[in-house]
């Protein structure tokens, strides 16, 4: 004796069915595509003495290394444009990538930095996910918002902050969990 479902109640189920699986992405963050990740380090970026953002690195292996996957999440304290954020970021990929990098190439990454940013308010949060050998994928307050599929593009854009060249070797420290014997 098998139970029978009403055209309506079958109606009713696919019908909740499908706003699920539309609805899925909106619950999905990065955190998703990094289950094992566990909060490495973090710090603050000032700037003349204000907190611009607090950065956290996570990874589901310590210490990190390029060959891992791992997120970078930036807290904004501060109100920024995004041509800010891209013009910055350029400034810096290009200041560490040198002759390496072409001005083909960096136009090419500001095209997707300007749909991976946006302007960003006091409290709003942009996670960068690295993933090696594939590119990197951006969240803004844990809504899924670009992905760039250039190896190449992500290793420049995380070396920002974890270059030991960077211009701000204290964050650097702080995100890898380093001190200064261990670094």
């Amino acid at each position: 004796m098998g139970l029978a479902i009403s055209p309506a109640s079958a109606l009713r189920r696919a019908v909740l069915l499908c706003l699920l699986l539309i609805a899925a992405p909106c619950w999905a963050d990065w955190r998703g595509e990094l289950p094992k990740a566990e909060l490495v380090g973090q710090g603050d970026f000032t700037w003349f003495g204000l907190r611009v953002y607090q950065a956290r690195l996570w990874s589901p292996a310590a210490p990190i290394d390029w060959e891992q996957p791992f997120a970078l999440e930036l807290i904004y304290s501060r109100e920024l444009s995004r041509d800010t954020l891209v013009q910055a970021s350029l400034d810096e990929m290009r200041r560490l990538g040198g002759s390496s990098l072409d001005e083909a190439r960096l136009a090419a990454w500001d095209g997707e930095m300007r749909q991976a940013f946006v302007d960003v308010q006091p409290g709003q949060r942009i996670t960068g996910l690295y993933l090696p050998g594939r590119g990197s994928r951006f969240y803004v307050d844990g809504q899924f918002r670009h992905a760039v599929a250039d190896a190449d593009f992500a290793q420049a854009f995380f070396a920002i902050w974890l270059d030991a060249r960077t211009r701000n070797p204290e964050l650097r420290r702080e995100l890898l969990g380093l001190n200064e014997t261990n670094q």
